[in-house]
């Protein structure tokens, strides 16, 4: 890992990222519902895989930001 990905960030990097993962998983479900009904399956589930994920880093965000590097 560089020393970027181990440095803390401020409350307004921490609250901006936390935004912007929220934002990526509301818009990858709008999308991955979006192509399931025009049956684009394959990138249905790719959008979904990508809002799961966005989902998990949620959640780990909002808790404790210390527990996000674990």
């Amino acid at each position: 890992m560089t020393a970027e990905l181990l440095r803390k960030p401020d409350a307004a990097e921490f609250n901006a990222t936390l935004s912007a993962v929220l934002y990526i998983a509301s818009l990858t479900n709008e999308l991955a519902r979006l192509a399931s009904s025009h049956g684009l399956d394959t990138l249905a589930y790719l959008l979904d895989m990508a809002r799961i994920e966005a989902d998990q880093v949620s959640k780990t965000w909002q808790g404790d930001p210390r527990e996000r590097n674990r």
